[in-house]
């Protein structure tokens, strides 16, 4: 469900990064109070470094798997990049992006593909460490 969910957010208004984190919070797996973090990630940090969209993500594993839980959030922060490369040109909003203008539908439409990717991925490894929980 993470996936719909942060489509729905994104197109409701929520940033690429907030979306990932507010589905992540709707499905009870972190805090509301992680809402106001990932605002800072959207549009690759303000800078089109890192997609919001994977910022979001990783922030999601890192508070489900970081330090002093599981201790999986590395490996499994590698194997979100490693999956998502393979269907996209890097990870950087500005390349995912290039020639298409901040406020276009194109863009829109394009950000909304990137959101559901990034959700599809992180619902795939969540569902898969907590099957083997």
């Amino acid at each position: 469900m993470i996936k719909q969910k942060a489509v729905e957010n994104f197109k409701n208004g929520y940033s690429c990064s907030e979306s990932i984190v507010k589905a992540a919070i709707d499905e009870g797996l972190i805090p509301s109070e992680f809402l106001s973090c990932a605002t800072s990630f959207s549009g690759g940090m303000g800078s089109g470094c890192l997609c919001g969209a994977i910022a979001g993500s990783q922030m999601v594993i890192g508070y489900i798997h970081g330090r002093g839980k599981t201790e999986k959030a590395r490996a499994l922060a590698k194997e979100f990049i490693e999956e998502f490369k393979k269907s996209h040109k890097g990870t950087c909003c500005k390349v995912l992006t290039a020639g298409l203008d901040f406020h276009s539908s194109e863009r829109k439409a394009h950000c909304t593909n990137m959101v559901f990717d990034c959700g599809k991925i992180l619902e795939t490894i969540l569902e898969k460490e907590l099957t083997k929980a």
